[in-house]
């Protein structure tokens, strides 16, 4: 996988957990289930992928994170969205969306 390819995969990733905690604090397995739900099983992502992007989101200041326990009585880390995240997502929804628009131009396509 290239560079650009990598960048843009958690590019991606990181705009979708921002985007399912703007909604409010949850714990990782609750932001890829909701991931999954929201995008009606299209999308499904991994421990191997998750974990590393929340590290990364808040290694950034896009999130912060806090133990707690759960609704099961398990101790899990929720994370938060921070401003810096807020904005993060604002600008990453924005540059989406002309990405997709793009795309989507290509794929109608047009030999004017």
């Amino acid at each position: 996988m290239s560079r650009l390819q990598t960048s843009l995969l958690q590019g991606t990733l990181d705009m979708l957990v921002l985007r399912v905690l703007s909604a409010g604090p949850r714990h990782g397995y609750d932001i890829a289930r909701r991931i999954q739900l929201l995008s009606r099983d299209a999308l499904r992502v991994g421990q191997g992928s998750l974990y590393p992007a929340l590290h990364r989101l808040e290694e950034r200041g896009h999130l912060s994170g806090s133990w707690r326990e759960s609704g099961t009585g398990r101790r899990a880390r929720y994370y938060r969205v921070t401003a810096a995240g807020k904005r993060e997502v604002e600008g990453s929804e924005d540059s989406w969306r002309q990405f997709s628009a793009a795309v989507e131009g290509v794929l109608r396509g047009s030999d004017a």
